[in-house]
């Protein structure tokens, strides 16, 4: 139960008999997802007056950021936005591609701005599912997580992880996908729109859904003075998208649009993600249909072979030709980190990129080579300077500051979460709106903790 505490003092200009119930909402109320605590004054049902607090679930992101080598970030990005890691690994890697001047591959793009869309779309079904739950309408969320479920399933199949997948690396991705992957994308994407649609149906006409959803507007000029962006910004009429006004990666390349509201209240904020949603599907199918084949750097040919058989060559003395005549056959839950596909998605640069894994498994050249990128006091070293590189999050604008001081661990890593500027406004967002109105106006920030509280 929450704490109540009452307050006998009369409200100003109120009858003096008037009182003020103190409500704390959270960290233990469903609604507030375990880690915010929104302390309210209540007057009746209306919320006078409003305390949001944060730091419930400090990661440390950014001071452990500076412990590890550069390509070790990438674990902890994942747990920003755990909901769509993707995006949080790509934003990264571009940082410090920028700081060291380079590009990574055609297809590589390809495949990273793909599979942040997927993440993107994994990021707004969980939204509007949360939302849609704690308003009641349960058979909602059923429909949206077993969508959610579709692609996440795709993502496993590629990055070897649902969640936590830590696919990207500096250069490049963790490896290629198999020649399976994309009729079960398709499907997922036939499957996910599919249950869009029906969420369509049951919610966007629904009067009861509607009349919870029409409340707490905020304006464009209120949206611009706290640097809110992302959904909320678009749904209060602002055209503002990172992948239109500065295009990163391949998405200059793609045809999709940018859905603006007009009322910016909570119910032009599902609008909004649900017709994102959509666009990224389509964004999703686009690639597939344009992804280049990438040209492919095979250094050597023979037969495949097992590394247990190479080492019983190996042990007999049997080393003449070794590595000319044959390559590592690796574990499945290394598939497409070849070499016969990783040149295709990765920067052809061995100071930069791990190597292919039969030959960090099958020549002391490779196994050095790796060793050398991932070992403390070894590693990338970036020159010295800074990098600052902004992607489209689902919740809006996503940047990541990079500075290095010409060694192999960064010196600053500095993350704008773009929840954080929507949560620091949502005290003057909600103060004048009922109690109810509260949980859908939460809801409607899809405020990620790992995200907000770094």
């Amino acid at each position: 139960m929450p704490l109540v505490e009452l307050d006998k003092k009369p409200a100003e200009g109120g009858d003096p008999e008037e009182r003020r119930m103190m409500l704390h909402m959270g960290p233990s109320h469903p609604a507030m997802h375990g880690t915010i605590q929104i302390n309210v004054e209540l007057d009746g049902e209306v919320i006078r007056r409003a305390d949001v607090e944060i730091g419930y679930l400090h990661r440390c992101f950014e001071k452990m950021s500076e412990t590890v080598v550069w390509n070790n970030v990438f674990p902890y990005t994942d747990r920003l936005n755990y909901v769509s890691p993707l995006i949080n690994n790509a934003g990264y890697a571009m940082a410090v591609e920028k700081l060291l001047g380079i590009k990574t591959t055609e297809r590589c793009e390809w495949i990273r701005t793909m599979m942040s869309e997927v993440s993107r779309v994994t990021d707004h079904l969980t939204c509007v599912a949360a939302s849609a739950m704690e308003c009641g309408a349960f058979t909602v969320f059923l429909y949206l997580i077993e969508a959610r479920e579709y692609l996440w399933e795709t993502i496993e199949q590629l990055t070897g992880a649902r969640l936590t997948i830590s696919y990207c690396r500096v250069g490049g991705v963790k490896g290629d996908w198999s020649k399976d992957f994309e009729p079960g994308l398709r499907d997922a994407i036939a499957r996910t729109r599919e249950k869009i649609h029906l969420t369509d149906k049951l919610l966007t006409r629904n009067r009861i859904w509607v009349d919870r959803m029409e409340t707490a507007p905020t304006d464009a000029a209120f949206c611009r003075r706290w640097g809110i962006t992302g959904p909320w910004l678009r749904s209060s009429g602002v055209d503002y998208d990172v992948r239109k006004d500065f295009p990163y990666s391949i998405y200059d390349q793609l045809d999709f649009d940018v859905p603006v509201g007009t009322r910016g209240d909570n119910y032009d904020r599902y609008l909004v993600r649900m017709e994102e949603m959509r666009q990224s599907l389509r964004l999703i199918e686009q690639c597939l249909e344009k992804m280049p084949e990438g040209e492919l750097n095979v250094d050597h040919e023979g037969r495949v072979m097992r590394a247990s058989d190479m080492k019983d060559h190996g042990a007999r003395g049997e080393t003449e030709g070794l590595v000319m005549d044959y390559s590592v056959a690796a574990d499945p839950t290394l598939q497409g980190t070849g070499s016969d596909v990783v040149w295709s998605v990765r920067v052809g640069d061995r100071d930069v990129t791990l190597p292919p894994k039969e030959e960090v498994y099958g020549s002391i050249e490779g196994l050095i080579n790796h060793f050398k990128l991932v070992m403390s006091g070894h590693g990338i070293r970036p020159p010295e300077g800074e990098a600052y590189q902004a992607v489209e999050g689902a919740n809006g604008e996503l940047g990541f500051y990079v500075i290095s001081k010409g060694e192999d661990k960064p010196w600053r890593v500095r993350v704008r979460p773009p929840c954080f500027p929507t949560m620091s406004a949502l005290h003057a967002v909600v103060e004048g709106i009922m109690i109810a109105d509260l949980v859908p106006t939460f809801g409607a920030v899809n405020m990620i903790g790992g995200e907000l509280d770094r």
